[in-house]
């Protein structure tokens, strides 16, 4: 086996653009960015035009009111963490999905245990979110409702748009965890009335691993501080600074990773969101397509041209469990896929695959029609072998 087919895209993005890398090297190897904030020398302050720069290009990207809005941390999962423990209580009521993420489920049953009180909205049989749940689900204590924008199980899309306007009719806070759409799908975080937007900078933003952030909308917030330490000023006051961005900035910031973020951005700015996002949905139908007549093959989701998802295809084939089955595209014809339960374990047990998971295809703008050909003949034979 001498080249790999990587379909593991929603995990990490493996193949980043050059630019990236060049950004990260030429970060520490210039020498010449130093801790932002933290000093009046040119060091500090090239530190600190990067990152606020940083700032304006995912303030823009998302449709953030005010760039002072947007925070670095060092993934979606302690921008998740940092949300829900420093904005719930534990005498609110939070409706969620059984679509989350366990980035978002565990820190809401960590809220759980503390009193909060949880309600899930459900999913029908393609995986589609069952709106209705939502205004089933609402209490007179609802306070927040969690969702994710596009499962990474299915790729299915969230109607951010029609859940922001049910929180706004109810003044409930909306929180998005954007993980498989930052880079695929367009966000409004105005427009779809988004009060926090949680995303991670190494999967379709195509910054290396490390590299995250918080952003809040245009309502004001009152957080509890969950990490506090060093700010670089007030440094006399026995609390944390509350304001924005440092609320969620506490310590030294991953500059060098936010060098190659911030070239990840500026890839997605040169091809457009909207093409990269129409490359992959053609990846993405192109591969069920190719794949729905297989004997013995379900596909999981819902697809339709017409609908906005994140490039995800997840499978299980008759006779194989989800680990053999990737094992064997891995070792058979070098094909990198992610088997198991994907970290989502209720939208497994609303498909009724907790025992033999599901093995997920997941597609980059790097992936290319002649690779996802590959696949699916892969698959085929796989399929013919039994």
């Amino acid at each position: 086996m001498t080249e790999l087919y990587y379909f593991d895209n929603s995990a990490t993005t493996l193949k980043k653009p050059l630019a990236v890398a060049e950004a990260v090297y030429r970060a520490i190897a210039d020498g010449q960015l130093g801790n932002p904030a933290r000093g009046s020398h040119t060091a500090s302050l090239n530190a600190l035009r990067l990152t606020e720069s940083l700032r304006r290009k995912t303030a823009a990207l998302f449709s953030v009111p005010d760039a002072s809005n947007v925070a670095f941390t060092a993934n979606a999962t302690a921008s998740l963490n940092l949300v829900l423990k420093g904005l719930l209580k534990p005498t609110d009521h939070i409706i969620t999905t059984v679509t989350e993420h366990n980035a978002v489920l565990r820190p809401l049953y960590q809220l759980e245990e503390q009193g909060a009180a949880l309600s899930f909205v459900g999913v029908d049989e393609f995986g589609t979110l069952l709106y209705p749940d939502f205004e089933r689900l609402l209490r007179p204590d609802t306070r927040a409702v969690v969702v994710n924008h596009a499962s990474n199980v299915t790729g299915n899309a969230a109607d951010l748009e029609r859940i922001g306007s049910y929180c706004r009719d109810h003044d409930l806070l909306f929180i998005v965890d954007a993980s498989q759409s930052a880079g695929v799908l367009a966000i409004d975080m105005i427009g779809q009335h988004i009060d926090v937007l949680c995303f991670t900078g190494h999967k379709s933003l195509y910054g290396p691993q490390g590299t995250g952030g918080i952003c809040l909308g245009d309502r004001p917030l009152v957080f509890v501080p969950v990490f506090t330490g060093g700010s670089g000023f007030h440094s006399f006051d026995k609390k944390y600074p509350a304001q924005m961005p440092t609320l969620f900035e506490a310590g030294t910031q991953n500059v060098h990773g936010l060098a190659g973020l911030s070239a990840g951005l500026d890839y997605i700015g040169q091809k457009g969101l909207a093409a990269i996002g129409r490359q992959l949905q053609e990846l993405t139908l192109r591969f069920r397509e190719q794949i729905k007549d297989i004997p013995g093959i379900t596909i999981y989701g819902h697809f339709d041209e017409s609908a906005a998802r994140a490039p995800v295809v997840s499978v299980n084939l008759e006779g194989w469990d989800s680990g053999d089955l990737s094992d064997a595209l891995f070792m058979d014809y070098g094909i990198a896929v992610r088997p198991g339960a994907h970290c989502a374990p209720l939208i497994h047990q609303a498909f009724g695959t907790e025992k033999i998971g599901m093995v997920r295809f997941s597609f980059s703008s790097f992936n290319t029609l002649e690779e996802i050909d590959y696949a699916a003949k892969a698959l085929r034979s796989l399929a013919e072998e039994g």
